[in-house]
């Protein structure tokens, strides 16, 4: 079953750098905040903790998911920049679908997933309290994954011959600039800019257990129309997340889960903000099978350490309905 619902990256402007002093005295404090909740926003989904991502799954079958999370997050920034009790909350409903099927022999997956959240954000800027609140679809996320090794296209009445050894697959995700955005906002839920995140995985089992790495990179195009007209630019995110996974007799399943990620520097109109982010969030994962067709997921994720001291953290549950390939 696949992980719905977002994360947020943790982020922040600091006056050490020269570029970002400059940047601040450029666009003025409260610009300075809004990119760096803006960066922390937009990152939603970016490096999503997602056990069993390339789990072996019969071909012909169909996924319709739907999904809640909550999120909260605070920014810590630079003592001497005037920006205080920075915060900001997100709730949202995710639908998904996914198709598995075979490709040259090797199982494969398809699936898209559009998020529709909602986002309340507020600081205090050179003692003025500053808000946004906005509404609306983020860019759709689009996926296509194949096993190519450990994990041959089977049909669900070949599937129970089938047991796991060593799994090694990849995925291509893909989000559109498709989702809410006004250009006269700081903050928006729709990025304006394409994002494509190439992912390795590989999957251990070791009886009950399994152990999961899933190294990746998110690049990004520039957003040219930020701000009226500026420019947004982001370098490439690096991420690594691990799972570990515990299957018992009844089909539940327990993951352990855990993300590392580092860059994702952001840069506007030529000027680069101290915002690297290296970072690092954990969380558990339970899976609930009701049904033959039906299953429901609940998961908990939250910061264990940042470059940047903020914290962020998800509550989530996700439904899961499947059919088709004459299951």
């Amino acid at each position: 079953m696949y992980r719905t619902g977002t994360t947020t990256a943790d982020t922040r402007i600091s006056a050490a750098g020269s570029g970002t002093r400059t940047a601040c005295l450029r666009a003025g404090a409260a610009v300075c905040l809004f990119i760096a909740l803006l960066a922390g926003s937009r990152m939603a989904g970016a490096q999503d903790l997602e056990p069993r991502s390339y789990v072996n799954t019969p071909v012909g079958l169909n996924f319709l998911i739907g999904g809640y999370v909550h999120t909260e997050g605070k920014l810590e920034f630079d003592p001497t920049l005037p920006v205080a009790d920075a915060n900001y909350h997100m709730d949202t409903a995710v639908l998904g679908f996914a198709h598995s099927f075979g490709i040259a022999g090797k199982s494969a997956k398809f699936d898209v997933i559009v998020p529709y959240s909602s986002f309340s954000g507020h600081a205090e800027v050179n003692g003025q309290q500053r808000f946004r609140q906005m509404s609306g679809y983020h860019d759709p996320l689009f996926r296509a994954s194949v096993n190519f090794y450990g994990a041959p296209a089977l049909t669900v009445k070949e599937f129970p011959n089938y047991h796991q050894d060593l799994l090694i697959g990849a995925s291509l995700q893909v989000s559109a600039p498709l989702g809410q955005y006004d250009d006269t906002k700081l903050v928006n839920l729709g990025n304006n800019r394409w994002s494509i995140r190439p992912q390795l995985g590989i999957s251990k089992a070791l009886g009950s257990w399994v152990v999961e790495v899933a190294p990746g990179v998110t690049f990004y195009t520039n957003n040219t129309d930020f701000n009226r007209g500026g420019t947004f630019e982001q370098s490439p995110l690096y991420s690594v997340q691990a799972h570990v996974v515990h299957g018992f007799a009844s089909g539940i399943w327990l993951a352990v889960d855990g993300i590392y990620y580092s860059g994702a520097r952001t840069t506007y109109n030529g000027v680069r903000g101290d915002t690297l982010q290296s970072n690092t969030r954990g969380g558990v994962t339970l899976a609930v099978p009701v049904d033959r067709s039906n299953s429901i997921k609940f998961y908990a994720y939250g910061g264990t350490s940042s470059r940047t001291g903020t914290t962020a953290n998800s509550l989530g549950i996700a439904w899961q309905y499947r059919w088709g390939g004459g299951y």
